[in-house]
């Protein structure tokens, strides 16, 4: 066993830790004065129901089974429920025997990105879904659509991942980005828009808590994607190089397009931008060249920014927080961008540009799978939920904001102007 990379995931997951929080800033900053208490409680409730369901259940479906029972093809086995069964084990990832780090390393790195996931959501549904419902969505979603995702794609036998389908993810496209996106999207069709939501303006409240939810993010998703090498090696370090080139292309990239669109650039769009960059390069962050990276973030910031205009403007679908726009676009892109960007020489497998046109298809096949599994799975737990209690707050407490409706608080108690 090697402390030196056992200290490195452990680091890595206090970092991809300070994202949810973060998530929360950049969330509340973005959402109505009325309602920046609620979505940041959207994130925050999630860091404790994550982390029971993820020791209870969470690890043995997405990673259970043992030598002689690898699990299944959608589903890992049983074995190590309540994380029993796995102290002092080293690892056995996808056929790579006895990895440097200790099975509880690994299951702690992992959690923090089944905490961070259903965070992502709750930004498409900001401002009108009830909080009673949205704590049952999250804990039914993550057993009936996170945990199978990432058994399928990075789990022993999955279906998506090595033993089969043989596609590429890194560090979480599939699993984290276009999973929440989708599901969010699906959910915000479900609830419907805002009440004035095409004759109101919805302003940005907070531009600071913004640009602190952005470096908090920017901080966290250097372990997120570093740490997906699993050890302290050459890979996590061009991951970390990758995921810095992309995400600072995609914010000098967003600010040219707002310096074109709207004759000034913007701090928002800054920040949207670098978090654009980060979503694209989570897929390839360990298999693609540096100089890919450049492409991968000059280019996902038009793709993310002028797929909100369509969801938004042309589509009229109340994305609040564009939580699809940027995640789910953003890892759609990403994920075809490492099928044909990707070396062998960093990492995986070949891709188109390097002479396997093969693994583009896979990416579209591990592609459209995760949008089915995570569209039919949110209307499944939505469908479930809704037996229980309403969605949807009533119009009367969605105009006087979740803040107090759904939790008694107010985050500027002495504030007299509108909103």
């Amino acid at each position: 066993m090697d402390s030196g990379s056992t200290a490195f995931i452990i680091i890595c997951a206090a970092l991809v830790f300070i994202m949810t929080p973060g998530l929360g800033f950049f969330y509340g900053g973005l959402g109505r004065r009325k309602n920046v208490v609620s979505n940041m409680m959207n994130s925050v409730f999630i860091m404790g129901l994550g982390m029971v369901l993820w020791a209870l259940v969470g690890y043995t479906m997405s990673f259970g089974g043992d030598a002689a029972d690898k699990g299944g093809l959608f589903i890992g086995g049983f074995n190590h429920l309540g994380l029993t069964g796995i102290a002092g084990d080293t690892l056995d990832f996808n056929g790579l025997k006895d990895q440097p780090i200790p099975a509880f390393a690994f299951c702690a790195f992992q959690m923090m990105f089944a905490i961070i996931t259903p965070a992502i959501i709750t930004g498409s549904l900001s401002g009108r879904m009830k909080f009673k419902a949205l704590f049952f969505f999250i804990a039914l979603w993550s057993i009936v659509v996170y945990y199978p995702m990432a058994h399928m794609v990075w789990g022993n036998n999955g279906i998506l991942g090595a033993d089969h389908l043989g596609s590429l993810d890194f560090a979480g496209g599939n699993v984290v980005h276009i999973a929440s996106g989708v599901s969010g999207l699906v959910l915000c069709l479900l609830l419907g828009k805002r009440h004035g939501y095409e004759t109101q303006s919805y302003r940005t409240h907070n531009i600071p808590f913004v640009m602190l939810g952005m470096g908090l993010l920017w901080l966290g998703w250097f372990g997120f994607n570093a740490g997906s090498a699993l050890a302290a090696n050459g890979q996590a370090a061009h991951a970390f190089m990758t995921t810095a080139v992309s995400a600072a292309t995609a914010l000098l990239s967003w600010m040219l397009i707002d310096s074109f669109v709207g004759k000034k650039p913007t701090l928002i769009g800054a920040s949207t931008g670098a978090v654009a960059g980060l979503v694209g390069i989570t897929p390839g962050a360990g298999f693609v060249p540096v100089w890919a990276a450049f492409v991968i973030g000059a280019l996902v910031s038009p793709v993310c920014y002028f797929g909100i205009v369509l969801v938004k403007r042309k589509l009229k679908l109340d994305d609040a927080l564009d939580a699809f726009g940027c995640h789910g676009i953003g890892g759609i892109f990403g994920g075809l961008m490492t099928g044909l960007f990707a070396q062998a020489a960093v990492g995986g497998t070949d891709g188109l540009f390097y002479g396997n046109p093969g693994l583009l298809g896979k990416q579209a096949v591990a592609i459209l799978t995760s949008i089915a599994v995570a569209a039919i799975g949110s209307l499944v737990c939505a469908g479930i939920v809704k037996l229980f209690t309403p969605l949807r707050v009533t119009k009367k407490n969605e105009l006087m904001g979740l803040d107090l409706s759904e939790h008694g608080e107010n985050a500027y108690p002495s504030y007299m102007g509108l909103d």
